[in-house]
């Protein structure tokens, strides 16, 4: 007969991601791991077969949300172009709140992990569907007339997405909530500018 889980897979996942977006993949020990997830290493094993197949559930949890999060915010906006803009806004009040940090857990984990490698792969293959979704509400902007018809969206949607990438960085430095505000604000009119 086969022995069922005795931890909650979400939970066990949720406390790897925040663990893993604080002290990185290295940093990270299997004695962390036992003590976030309260299980013991055989358990883990079991769960998940190694460290790095459980980062990798971790990072993909992460980035499931974060393009969840961000599809949302453009499915339900009347413009594809606001709702990046409003993206952008969004950023201004970075307090970590739930968060173990305000800056974003694949840029960490992609400065931790060595330059080849099918992890850095791993973590740039997630970077890169975020800048495709960015890409897509671009030119649906650009169909709608928003950008000129000319517009280079892949160009525009690695600017994008440096823009909050960069953003969710500065958050970690700055100390001034109106300064932050005030950067926000002004690279969303940045990119209003920028609409036909």
């Amino acid at each position: 007969m086969a022995r069922t889980a005795t931890y909650d897979r979400d939970t066990a996942l949720d406390a790897a991601m925040q663990l893993f977006w604080v002290k990185g993949y290295h940093a990270t020990s299997m004695k962390d791991l036992e003590a976030v997830l309260h299980m013991r290493p055989g358990s883990i094993y079991a769960a998940f077969h190694s460290k790095e197949a459980l980062f990798r559930a971790a990072l993909d949890r992460y980035a499931t949300r974060m393009a969840g999060d961000m599809q949302a915010l453009i499915d339900n906006s009347p413009s594809p172009l606001a709702a990046l803009q409003s993206q952008l806004l969004s950023l201004a009040d970075l307090t970590p709140c739930d968060r173990p940090s305000t800056a974003c857990m694949l840029v960490k984990s992609l400065l931790d992990v060595p330059d080849e490698g099918d992890l850095r792969r791993f973590i740039t293959d997630h970077l890169d569907r975020i800048e495709r979704l960015i890409g897509g509400a671009l030119q649906k902007a650009r169909d709608r007339g928003e950008l000129e018809a000319d517009c280079d969206t892949g160009r525009l949607a690695r600017r994008v997405q440096t823009y909050i990438f960069g953003l969710k960085v500065q958050a970690q430095r700055e100390r001034d909530p109106q300064r932050m505000q005030d950067l926000c604000a002004d690279l969303a009119d940045e990119l209003g500018r920028i609409a036909a």
